[in-house]
């Protein structure tokens, strides 16, 4: 029976990427947009959402959390823009991991994203966990996200991502369903990678859970804005220091509007964002950069 993981990846063979400009590292910047597509009683789920808020929730299933819903509302309505204002003023370029419903809820956010020219990749027609849904059903909702988030933006989306991790039948959804390029359903390398699905290549762009600002909601993790940027800088500082003596790697840095979008977290990524532009030889970028780079500079192999 064959296994169906690829414990050894690249091992100590890692391709040159050869990043443009001959950048020692390519780093991409992901804004988590789903507020308004969380699990909620408004939507007929029979709960409100229990994760990534600022405190556990107090209230039995059945019963709307306000608190929650206002928590995830300031994303939208305050941490967005804040966010947003941190890149523009620095004229880079973010990647959203959006979700459909949410955006359709939030016509400015829609707009001014479209307008910045960041790329969107698909972050489900809901905040769902995939790996819930019948195969019939998550392919619904693949469908109707891509279209959903054509009509918000006037683009199709061609990355993939799931909330939290793919069921066992996402990633072939996804090839099945023939627009995508790309997903970033993985958390198990620096570099893309080829995989193979039905006998089609499929581009694997993988994805970050540990430099993500989802570890302020984690005991064990971030406790303050301090703590946030060290982890960011010490990780830029080990891979752009490997990327002068071998084959340069990718860094993801996950952000979410309702947690970094705070004043005391907002000013640890800006210290971040001006850390990394006193650095020569480093490719800020959207994802949909990276897989069309890999996929000229690396094609899929026969």
């Amino acid at each position: 029976m064959t296994y169906p993981r690829d414990l050894v990846g690249y091992a100590n063979r890692p391709p040159d990427p050869r990043w443009p400009r001959s950048a020692r590292l390519a780093i991409n910047f992901v804004l988590n947009y789903e507020e308004g597509s969380e699990y909620s009683v408004p939507d007929g789920d029979g709960c409100s959402e229990t994760s990534l808020s600022e405190s556990a929730s107090q209230v039995p299933p059945g019963t709307r959390d306000l608190t929650v819903e206002s928590v995830y509302e300031y994303g939208s309505r305050v941490g967005f823009w804040r966010v947003m204002r941190l890149f523009a003023e620095r004229g880079l370029p973010l990647t959203v991991f959006a979700c459909a419903l949410a955006l359709e809820r939030n016509r400015d956010a829609a707009a001014a994203i479209a307008a910045a020219g960041h790329d969107v990749c698909a972050h489900g027609w809901r905040w769902f966990k995939h790996w819930l849904l019948e195969e019939a059903e998550e392919r619904d909702h693949i469908a109707r996200a891509v279209a959903s988030l054509e009509r918000s933006l006037g683009k199709r989306p061609i990355g993939w991502y799931c909330r939290t991790g793919p069921s066992v039948n996402t990633r072939r959804l996804v090839v099945e369903e023939g627009g995508f390029i790309y997903d970033s359903d993985a958390y198990n390398d620096e570099l893309p990678y080829w995989v193979e699905v039905d006998g089609k290549p499929h581009l694997v762009v993988p994805y970050t859970n540990d430099v993500n600002d989802t570890k302020f909601m984690n005991p064990a993790g971030f406790g303050s804005g301090e703590d946030f940027f060290h982890y960011l800088r010490d990780t830029f500082d080990m891979l752009y220091g490997e990327g002068a003596v071998s084959p340069p790697r990718m860094m993801s840095v996950g952000l979410h509007a309702r947690i970094v979008g705070r004043p005391g977290r907002a000013v640890a990524l800006a210290r971040f964002l001006d850390y990394v532009a006193r650095h020569e030889d480093v490719w800020i970028c959207r994802r949909e950069e990276i897989a069309r780079h890999w996929i000229a500079t690396h094609p899929a192999p026969r």
